[in-house]
């Protein structure tokens, strides 16, 4: 990502030769990835710190929640292999790779599935759950911190105008981006 981003006249001046520019949405589109990038590599830098990749602290954090009527609780659910990878977006053979890694560590282990004996369930061992219970509280303080400076309503704020931009990735993937033909 840019380290500086363009000031808006810069864009402006852009748009002059880019009539499909917007200075202000392309401002913002900018402002957003760079804080997307800054808060990954936030999230990176304190998994790597405690020894653990974004895709495995994801399975164990999808091991260690569960949704129940829409709302989430803790408990330890145990999952096939497939659901964590729709879960996570990541394809099966991504999360056969990753819950892989974790068994051999001692984080999960796996076991046929009672109602299915062609499947197999992942569960959390007692050694993950002492690693998230060791690693969560020093990473949601650090969230609360980066969040802090924005009360309660700018939080909820942000929430609806953010899902207002997922809506707007979604249709932006249906624009034509092709180059225009020549005559």
């Amino acid at each position: 990502m840019l380290k500086d981003l363009p000031l808006y006249e810069c864009l402006l001046e852009c748009s002059k030769r880019f009539p499909d520019l917007d200075p202000q949405a392309a401002s913002l589109f900018m402002y957003l990835l760079r804080s997307a990038d800054e808060l990954f590599e936030f999230k990176a830098d304190y998994l790597s710190r405690n020894n653990i990749s974004n895709g495995r602290f994801t399975v164990l954090m999808l091991l260690s929640t569960q949704e129940v009527e829409g709302a989430v609780t803790h408990g330890l659910v145990p999952r096939s292999p497939a659901d964590l990878a729709e879960m996570a977006g990541v394809t099966r053979a991504t999360m056969t790779g990753l819950v892989d890694t974790l068994e051999k560590d001692g984080f999960v282990r796996r076991e046929s599935d009672p109602h299915d004996r062609r499947a197999m369930l992942v569960h959390l061992t007692p050694k993950a759950e002492t690693f998230m219970q060791n690693l969560l509280p020093g990473y949601f303080r650090q969230v609360s911190a980066m969040m802090a400076p924005l009360d309660s309503r700018e939080q909820d704020e942000l929430l609806r105008l953010l899902t207002k931009v997922r809506v707007g990735i979604a249709t932006a993937t249906s624009v034509d981006v092709s180059a225009p033909q020549a005559d």
